[in-house]
């Protein structure tokens, strides 16, 4: 059985107060039992928002990204060995923003995977194409392309720790609109590159998440896709409300 998978990524939002004090509400709140709740939470708070989240063995917490060396001189990076020493159990690679915003490209990502795993990390990996692939028409192609790069050469044993999560780029802050039959036909198309590529049991196993602005108005819809197995929710996750209204959704 595939994992039912409620990922909230929280960015570079948050003080510290008001992190503890979302932290502490989801470490008290009751999450059903086949639903896995991860966190991504900025490197500052990770330690910190872990010891108030352990009694609750149904949260998990996330860094956001890690460099692709153990250490080094690399004057503010953060290093898979870093996030091990502190029991952090997941990383989020590959997300949209990263790719963008600080040139991250797929060989780059194939690193960061194969550092994460090797460190006992398990890895949010992030793929989705922006509005031109999209209309285009190049999309499927373009995502396969992503994977194929990043973690085609993993084995069966590392496809254990990875969960995949699709961002529909071209429908994020673009007034555009992405549908949960096309969530779902990229979630198929997805699994179906896995199963190419891994084989049938991997590709049955793999959780998919979709990170296309997954709200509790629509949430609903979206995880009752046959692929999609959760979401990776951004603005939503930093309400306990809103997010809680999602973990609930399945």
């Amino acid at each position: 059985m595939r994992k039912k998978i409620a990922a909230g990524n929280w960015k570079m939002y948050k003080n510290f107060e008001e992190a503890i004090e979302l932290a502490t509400s989801f470490a008290n709140s009751e999450i059903p039992e086949d639903v896995t709740v991860i966190l991504g939470v900025p490197f500052v708070y990770l330690k910190s928002v872990a010891v108030i989240t352990a009694a609750n063995k149904r949260i998990f917490i996330s860094a956001q990204n890690s460099h692709d060396k153990n250490e080094g001189a690399y004057t503010g990076e953060v290093s898979p060995v870093m996030l091990k020493s502190m029991e952090i159990p997941f990383v989020i690679l590959g997300h949209s923003e990263r790719r963008e915003y600080y040139n991250e490209s797929p060989e780059l990502l194939k690193l960061k995977v194969r550092a994460a795993l090797d460190n006992g990390l398990k890895v949010i990996f992030c793929v989705g194409e922006p509005l031109l692939i999209r209309k285009a028409g190049n999309h499927e192609q373009y995502v396969k392309e992503q994977l194929k790069i990043s973690i085609s050469e993993l084995s069966g044993d590392d496809m254990k720790n990875i969960v995949i999560a699709y961002e529909p780029i071209w429908a994020i802050g673009t007034g555009e609109t992405a549908t949960p039959e096309q969530a779902q036909e990229m979630h198929k198309m997805i699994r179906s590159y896995l199963n190419e590529t891994f084989g049938q049991f991997v590709a049955k196993e793999t959780s998919i998440l979709y990170g296309g602005s997954v709200k509790p108005s629509n949430a609903r819809e979206i995880f009752g896709q046959e692929d999609v197995d959760g979401g990776l929710v951004g603005g939503a996750s930093l309400d306990f409300d809103s997010f809680y209204e999602i973990i609930n959704a399945f």
